[in-house]
């Protein structure tokens, strides 16, 4: 929340000092006396830029957003994957399921504590999660059923990991398609443009203040893109949540009779 809070000031407070510097560097370049036909040119051009800067700002941080909710979904899939074939393993067997549940186990806690934190730093993810993964693989496809029972089982386990293969590669895809320096190029020339083509406007206290406020609002909107851009970092970091609730719920079940 901290370093939220102080990189959240550090984006406002820039664009803020972006804004205005702009401002008064185009009034003393301009001089200080403007013609209202310069006025009704100005208000032109910054009508015509504003629209399509707001329309910029506003589609990248839908498209984040989105990608943001869409991880929430993977992730909850991919652990109710998890959960499906940890406990159809205890219905195949208490031979069987030992080695798929010690995998599946370790998986977890592999993802918890050293993947989703990787993939912020990385935008990769980790090998050792997929060496996990692929045992779990393995001893599904070593089982031998034996009944219509156990291969429908089977059937609903090899459904159930590839599950988990395809939300991985898409909780891999969020990060690793991240934004282009061409939107922040984009975003940043637009709202240098807009602050120039105030020039005309006296630097009065209450213009200097809704000047201000069109960069404090601009800043507080490429902050909120730049943060849901990489949900494994802060500020905006999405936790593990469903993992963290299966390995409770693994971690709370009774031991196996002996």
């Amino acid at each position: 929340m901290v370093l939220g809070i102080f990189i959240g000031s550090i984006f406002v407070g820039g664009t803020i000092a972006l804004t205005l510097t702009c401002y008064f560097l185009m009034r003393w370049m301009s001089g200080n006396e403007h013609e209202n036909h310069e006025r009704d040119l100005a208000s032109s051009v910054v009508f015509r830029v504003s629209a399509l800067h707001g329309l910029i700002l506003a589609l990248v941080f839908a498209q984040e957003m989105f990608s943001y909710q869409q991880l929430r979904l993977q992730t909850a899939t991919e652990a109710n994957a998890i959960a499906d074939i940890y406990f159809d393993a205890g219905r195949y067997g208490d031979t069987e399921k030992v080695k798929i549940q010690k995998e599946l186990s370790d998986y977890i806690r592999v993802v918890i504590d050293k993947e989703w934190r990787g993939l912020g730093e990385t935008n990769r993810l980790s090998p050792e999660a997929w060496t996990q993964w692929d045992e779990a693989y393995r001893a599904i496809l070593d089982l031998v059923p034996t009944n219509p029972r156990q291969q429908s089982l089977r059937n609903h386990m090899l459904d159930r990991i590839y599950l988990v293969s395809e939300s991985r590669t898409k909780r891999e895809s969020t990060v690793a398609d991240a934004l282009s320096g061409i939107f922040w190029f984009a975003a940043i020339s637009g709202m240098i443009f807009i602050a120039l083509a105030y020039y005309s406007y006296p630097p009065t206290r209450r213009n200097v203040v809704l000047i201000s406020l069109f960069g404090a609002y601009t800043g507080v909107i490429l902050f909120l893109i730049y943060a849901f851009s990489n949900p494994y970092m802060q500020p905006a970091e999405l936790s593990p949540g469903p993992f963290l609730r299966l390995q409770e719920q693994i971690a709370a079940l009774p031991p196996p009779a002996g």
